[in-house]
């Protein structure tokens, strides 16, 4: 039984979705894309995936080394970086990015998708968990970015949806609203 470093160091647990694709990802290069101080890139480390965890915020990037120096964790590396930039250099097996488009710019979601697309290996997956404004459930909480109904299966088209919903869910404050979630796999060859 692994100790839960989540706990031992006042993390959130790793968020649900990403628990739930590791019932079926098998350990491999994985990118958490806004990973804060590092509740997700901690649990897949403990369970043997080599974890490149990211975030703008330098603060958050500090405590989540120095988890990773405390517990010696060489399979996460932690780097400040800006994910509007959509310049991601290295492939994965696994991305996952969850709650975090809703903090980029707008103008930049489209290319940032793009690019996590890009650096998903043939076969590879796509976790991604993103607040959505809809008629019927406008978005309570003024993000720099909602997804519309759909716009995330578009997105995706071609890609195979192991889960896709746009469920009413509650934020971690008690904030209600909608949700796409979706877990996609990368046809392993173009046709």
């Amino acid at each position: 039984m692994t100790v839960d470093l989540n706990s031992r160091y006042g993390l959130n647990p790793a968020h649900s979705e990403v628990v739930e694709a590791c019932q079926i990802i098998e350990p491999c290069d994985t990118l958490d894309m806004g990973c804060s101080n590092g509740r997700n890139a901690v649990y897949l480390g403990q369970l043997g995936f080599n974890v490149t965890a990211i975030d703008a915020n330098p603060s958050a990037i500090n405590m989540l080394e120095n988890i990773i120096n405390e517990e010696g964790m060489t399979n996460i590396k932690a780097e400040v970086y800006d994910i509007n930039h959509a310049s991601l250099g290295v492939n994965y097996g696994f991305i996952a990015c969850t709650v975090t488009l809703m903090f980029l710019g707008p103008a930049r979601v489209d290319a940032v998708i793009a690019n996590i697309q890009e650096r998903t290996l043939p076969g590879g997956y796509n976790l991604i968990v993103c607040a959505m404004s809809t008629e019927q459930y406008p978005c309570p909480v003024s993000f720099p970015f909602t997804l519309n109904a759909g716009q995330l299966r578009e997105d995706y088209e071609g890609w195979e949806l192991i889960k896709y919903n746009e469920d009413v869910g509650t934020m971690h404050n008690g904030a209600q609203l909608q949700f796409a979630t979706m877990l996609a796999r990368k046809p392993s060859q173009l046709n």
